[in-house]
């Protein structure tokens, strides 16, 4: 009998500390995280005080409390972490997040307001799929979690937002559209499908067996390579602009 397949390619095996480092699904945070360096990286002087208060608030917000929403509705992940503990962290870090946004905005520039309310509003209802899912799509997906902290990133540093930084927000959305196309067809089959049967027959005659590993392998390569290539880039900008 073969094992149950893990939910994610990068879940580790349940329980303890193990279902923590899981709940922040470690490459999608990396690869969120990375867009907002690259906003950052993209301003014309790039305080690196400013960066980190922006990595902090999107960690916060998405590394955390945007990932324990989701782990909440149905534990996806098959954590063993409790539903207390998991409205606790995203209370707490969603919460963290806005607070730092609003110093940010006092500190910064009052146009940071606006963002901070309408990211608060998104993780929730994006991840508690309110207003009967409205928001759960995957154009709202490819707004919020990539052209929007590039966006926000881009004003929390250079205090206004110009053409490059809109180009930067729309490469960061199609993307993340892509992320989305590839890590939804993942996880219908990691998690929803219970057996896969059929063959590919080749032009030369010859046939190749149709096997959930066949049809995770290429969308998960590809979603590491791409993870690898957006943090290459976001460390690129800001070794050119910190050096």
């Amino acid at each position: 009998m073969s094992a149950e397949p893990r939910p994610a390619f990068y879940a580790l095996a349940p329980g303890g500390w193990r279902d923590y480092v899981t709940l922040l699904h470690p490459p999608y945070t990396l690869w969120h995280l990375s867009y907002v360096a690259i906003g950052a990286g993209l301003a014309p002087h790039l305080e690196a005080r400013r960066l980190l208060v922006a990595l902090a608030a999107f960690f916060l917000a998405v590394g955390i409390g945007a990932h324990a929403l989701d782990e909440l509705n149905g534990h996806p992940l098959r954590t063993q972490i409790p539903d207390r503990v998991l409205v606790g962290l995203a209370a707490t870090s969603i919460g963290g997040a806005v607070a730092v946004g609003i110093v940010a905005s006092v500190l910064y520039t009052l146009w940071l307001a606006p963002l901070v309310a309408a990211g608060a509003f998104i993780v929730c209802a994006y991840n508690l799929e309110l207003f009967g899912g409205l928001f759960h799509s995957d154009t709202w997906f490819a707004v919020a979690w990539g052209s929007f902290p590039v966006l926000a990133a881009y004003l929390a540093v250079a205090e206004r937002i110009t053409v490059e930084a809109l180009l930067a927000a729309v490469f960061a959305g199609f993307l993340s559209l892509a992320q989305r196309q590839l890590s939804t067809q993942v996880r219908t089959v990691r998690r929803r499908v219970a057996a896969v049967d059929g063959t590919i027959e080749l032009l030369d005659g010859g046939r190749e067996p149709v096997t959930p590993e066949s049809l995770t392998a290429a969308p998960e390569a590809a979603l590491r390579a791409l993870t690898m290539a957006v943090l290459a880039l976001a460390a690129s900008l800001l070794v050119l602009r910190l050096r």
